[in-house]
């Protein structure tokens, strides 16, 4: 008989589920039904591997069965209005401001939806007094997610697909079915009436319901750049919290009871019920659910007393995990959740305090700073990966915000939660003294950290190695190797630098990025960690594409640039600029209307070896219009790339007219986004370019680029890119040859990066 332990079950779990977040595309019939008959003729195998192998790959078929239903839901609802019975998932909060609800699909068209898929819709399609829980029939236009992808900033698509949320939708009907709010909506209104004026009520709310739609953007900046943002978030450390309340709850009941009624498994239950309440409370979201799943599962073998390894548990835990749905692989928070698990057992393992500092109170702050310490040092891997930064302050900020968070206002919050529920008017006074007191707790807190947020590192690709530092110095000195092999640790310190100098990628002479900035343009051209920006996107109230995208980018490929050149005056152009000028404040501004450097027809100048020829317009305007685009030609005497912005029919006319000898290019920057007013044919005729790159977003309400246009730049020989199919498109120049390449299917080729649903870029 063959044994496998829970152990290699879980490992090979693990395994065959782990290729979800690499694959770029999903296996189709034929190649599914391939494995399935190798897995099946490796469980028929008498070998323990081929069990594992079995059971690896029916963990992997598993997988991709899951991903293949979301992608399968999304083409088949969107693209046409559907007859929807939908659920108010979001909870209403007292705002004025316009945002997004969150539905849960029901059924559509009178078919029942499994397995269970979320939409977004507006709160202006659903009237003002919605409530969650409610069920309405809705008339729905449900269109696929499609989100900007560039290398550093927000990966929307993965993010979807890993929360089921692939659809975004519009209401054209919607006729209430039950109009009932559910309990968690009730507690949440009771709480917010209770509230009301209350400092901190944000935070508050998103401490005890997780709904932190509230949380201004300065308090969320405020939270990244200390490190602290995980306490906003009902997740590990505060359903942890919550099963300790229960638990010492328990013991301090069994402490009045009679010694004959004393039995250990009432403070797990306990333990259990609260962990479960708070979770309640929560939402049911994804990192509390993963949080619950994983302490129920340390519970209950508490509850019948198996005893195991910390590292058993947590492998159980991960594979139990990525069973229960293998899309949770996609999320960052998941593998935050999980790593620092992993980080917190290997801390204590390798760099356990001494005996003596582990028995007496007073010695709690030196624990609580030694257990500080290593998770500030071992989770720099994933701080850098996910935030692209440090908090060189975090230590500090942490070691004062956790405790106050976790020992004051969590318990005070949970309590006053509690005593809601209670009908006594006694009750309600002493509610109002615990929020009170909540409140105050917050506001020391904050005090501490508005003092450390100036301390924020910007970290890019470059840095990932420095993250794996903190493992791989405990090793070392944990295994003696630091004072046994000295030169030998020091070659491997070095062969690991110069492996990441020489791995960080093929060195090009200079290259062209062209960012995803959806309807705008944003391009970069760069040389020797040097590079000037053409145009910085859209602005719209409340943030830029400068912020949300272009920014990220420098700071993760560690860029300084140093001029900034501004095609005309629209927004969708220029939006970008102040934002872009405050963080590169020596960086010189073109534009070709007044108020900078003037770009204007007939100047050169070389930077970095490239030679920079404006060609457009004849003189710079108060306000330049599309016509009056700053075009711009870079060359390296082999290779050339021409920036054309807005310019239309007129000003490409007069370009062919008198800056022919010019025109011609390898690379062109489409005008206009690929609308009907450019791309003339003489234009193409010219400039005779190989490959034609366009900025554009899908469903933009322009159309744009016009099917006509690709059309015609296909017809003369040009390869078309565009950013809403490929998402960011690099362009690498080397000696002899070019390339062009885009983020979606070549740089990082995904599946859940492709394109979801049915319809064209501008459909």
């Amino acid at each position: 008989m063959i044994k496998i332990t829970l152990s290699q079950l879980a490992l090979a779990l693990i395994t065959g589920i782990l290729p979800l977040t690499v694959l770029p595309v999903l296996p189709d019939l034929t190649l599914g039904i391939v494995l399935l008959l190798i897995t099946a003729i490796a469980g028929y195998l008498p070998y323990r591997l081929s069990k594992l192998l079995c059971i690896a790959l029916a963990a992997f078929l598993w997988a991709t069965v899951n991903a293949q239903q979301i992608l399968q839901q999304t083409d088949d609802f969107s693209g046409r209005k559907q007859q929807v019975v939908a659920e108010v998932i979001t909870p209403f909060l007292q705002r004025e401001d316009k945002h997004n609800l969150l539905i849960a699909l029901k059924e559509i068209n009178g078919q029942r939806v499994f397995p269970p898929l979320a939409a977004r819709i507006s709160s202006e399609d659903l009237p003002a007094d919605y409530c969650a829980g409610q069920r309405w029939l809705l008339t729905l236009s449900l269109r696929p997610v499609h989100s900007q992808l560039n290398l550093g900033g927000f990966d929307g698509q993965r993010w979807a697909v890993a929360n089921r949320q692939t659809l975004n939708g519009h209401v054209d009907a919607a006729t209430p079915l039950t109009t009932a709010c559910t309990a968690r909506q009730r507690v949440i209104s009771a709480v917010q009436r209770q509230l009301t004026g209350v400092d901190n009520m944000p935070i508050l709310l998103a401490l005890a319901f997780g709904e932190r739609s509230l949380l201004d953007s300065p308090l969320a900046q405020l939270f990244k750049m200390t490190g602290t943002a995980h306490l906003m978030a009902i997740s590990g450390l505060h359903i942890g919290v919550a099963a300790l309340i229960g638990w010492l709850l328990a013991r301090a009941i069994q402490y009045l009871l009679p010694i004959r009624w004393i039995d250990y498994r009432f403070p797990l239950l306990l333990s259990g019920i609260t962990m479960l309440y708070y979770t309640w409370l929560s939402g049911v979201n994804p990192p509390a659910m993963r949080a619950a799943v994983a302490i129920s599962l340390w519970l209950l073998l508490r509850l019948f007393r198996v005893h195991c390894h910390p590292w058993q548990v947590w492998l159980w835990g991960v594979a139990l995990l990525m069973c229960s749905d293998p899309l949770n692989i996609l999320s960052d928070s998941f593998w935050l959740s999980c790593f620092a698990v992993a980080a917190l057992i290997f801390w204590f393992q390798w760099v356990p305090l001494a005996a003596r500092f582990s028995r007496h109170w007073y010695w709690a702050w030196l624990r609580w700073g030694h257990l500080q310490l290593g998770m500030t040092f071992l989770l720099l891997p994933m701080q850098i990966a996910l935030f692209h930064g440090l908090s060189l302050a975090s230590f500090f900020a942490n070691l004062w915000a956790v405790p106050i968070v976790s020992l004051v206002t969590v318990p005070l919050v949970l309590a006053a939660l509690f005593l809601n529920h209670l009908p006594f008017d006694m009750a309600l006074s002493l509610n109002a003294v615990l929020w009170w007191a909540a409140d105050r707790s917050l506001s020391w807190m904050l005090t501490g950290l508005w003092r450390a947020e100036i301390y924020w590192l910007p970290l890019g690709e470059s840095t990932l190695v420095l993250g794996v530092t903190g493992w791989l110095g405990v090793i070392l000195w944990r295994m003696g190797w630091l004072y046994s092999y000295p030169l030998n640790v020091l070659t491997l310190c070095v062969l690991i630098f110069c492996w990441r100098q020489s791995s960080y990628r093929e060195k090009e002479n200079w290259r062209v990025d062209m960012l995803d900035v959806g309807h705008g343009l944003a391009v970069l051209i760069e040389k020797n960690g040097r590079a000037v920006l053409y145009d910085t996107g859209n602005r719209w109230e409340g943030g830029s594409q400068a912020e949300m995208q272009i920014l990220p980018y420098l700071q993760w490929r560690n860029l300084a640039v140093e001029q900034i050149i501004i095609s005309h005056s629209h927004l969708d152009h220029h939006g970008g600029t102040d934002r872009i000028s405050a963080a590169f404040p020596e960086a010189t501004i073109r534009a070709s209307f007044q108020g900078y450097s003037p770009c204007r027809q007939g100047q050169q100048w070389h930077w970095q070896g490239l030679l920079f020829t404006v060609l457009w317009p004849p003189s710079t305007h108060d306000h330049a219009g599309n016509n009056q685009s700053c075009v711009l030609r870079v060359s390296d005497g082999t290779f050339s790339l021409l920036l054309t912005g807005d310019i239309e029919r007129e000003a490409e006319t007069l370009l062919v007219k008198y800056q022919r000898s010019h025109l011609a290019v390898n690379l062109l920057q489409v005008p206009h986004h690929g609308s009907r007013t450019s791309s003339i044919g003489p234009f193409l005729r010219a400039s005779r370019p190989e490959v034609a790159m366009a900025s554009a977003s899908r469903f933009n309400r322009w159309r744009l680029p016009a099917q006509k246009i690709k059309q015609s730049y296909r017809e003369n020989g040009v390869i078309w890119r565009d950013t809403a199919r490929s998402g960011q498109l690099s362009a690498f120049f080397f000696n002899n040859y070019w390339a062009i390449k885009g983020l979606r299917e070549q740089l990082m080729p995904r599946w859940y990066h492709q394109w979801f649903g049915v319809g064209d870029d501008n459909e």
